[in-house]
Order: structure tokens, then C-alpha cells, then sequence
């Protein structure tokens, strides 16, 4: 993990709360000159603390009003289970987070699908042939409250 210093923080703030932001506006925020905090976002990027841009976009508006908290049970643990699942995860682009936890089930997977009926083939054609799996428990979400908001950056 990079060291970062107080103007990373305010960069990463500032491309937080607006990443379409030019360079001279950010560097204003942050009390740089424009070429020293271009060169700290290019740093930022090549460290892989800034993962990338993307745009925020309304699930309900493009018409993916449901969201489940899928969490996954596996029968036999082993690293080359835990891989595969991982994997397995990572290439379905209606999983819009996975994490592996600990507790009841060993994975969660937020799922973002049009409709229950979305939902229901989601279910019987790609995770319950997920190898190994032993339970799937499915949490729907009935009013998103929070979502997609700014980390919380420490202060240096």
C-alpha cells in the first residue's frame, strides 16, 4: 500500500465526489499546481489505488429493479474450490460484488437483475452449477437506501 500523504487524500476526495473533474479544477481543490497533481494522480493510478473511472448509473432507470444478496454455502472446502467459485463469480457480469466471508455461508454475492423471473434463471442456470455448492440462500432487497457511495478516506 502506497503511502499516502494529505494532497493523495484530497485527489482521491476530489475524483470521489466528481472523476470527470479536469486536472487544473482537482489541483485547484487540493492546493497544487496542475503538473504535480497530475503526476500524483498518475501515481495513484499505477499503484492500483485508483482502479479506474466509471459512470454511476440508476439500476431502475436502465431497468434492473432487483437487487439480491446472494450468499453461498460451499460442500467441500479447498483452495481449488474456493478458486473455482471465486472465478466463477467474477465472470458473471450480474454479480455486481462477491466477497468471500466468514460465518454462516462462505461467499455473498450482490446480484443486479431485471425481475424476479431474471432471477429465477440466474439461479437455475448459472449458481446452482457453480462447482461445489451446498446451500444458496437468496435476500432481496426491497428499497435500496445506500449504494455506490464515497469511501470514507482516512485524514493524514
Amino acid at each position: 500500500m502506497p503511502n499516502l500523504d494529505k494532497f493523495d487524500i484530497g485527489i482521491l476526495e476530489a475524483l470521489q465526489e466528481d472523476a470527470r473533474a479536469t486536472n487544473v479544477e482537482i489541483a485547484d481543490k487540493v492546493n497544487l499546481s496542475p503538473s504535480p497533481c497530475l503526476r500524483r494522480i498518475r501515481n495513484l493510478e499505477k499503484a492500483g489505488v485508483i482502479r479506474g473511472y466509471r459512470a454511476d448509473i440508476d439500476r431502475k432507470e436502465v431497468g434492473l429493479g432487483l437487487t439480491v444478496f446472494v450468499e453461498i454455502k460451499v460442500g467441500q472446502h479447498s483452495r481449488e474450490n474456493s478458486d473455482a467459485q471465486q472465478a466463477a463469480l467474477i465472470a458473471m457480469p450480474e454479480v455486481t460484488a462477491a466477497f468471500l466471508i466468514s460465518g454462516t455461508a462462505d461467499f455473498l454475492a450482490e446480484v443486479v437483475v431485471e425481475d424476479l423471473s431474471a432471477y429465477e434463471r440466474f439461479l437455475t442456470e448459472k449458481l446452482l452449477l457453480l462447482p461445489g455448492v451446498a446451500d444458496i440462500r437468496s435476500n432481496f432487497a426491497i428499497r435500496t437506501v445506500k449504494t455506490g457511495a464515497p469511501l470514507k478516506l482516512p485524514q493524514r
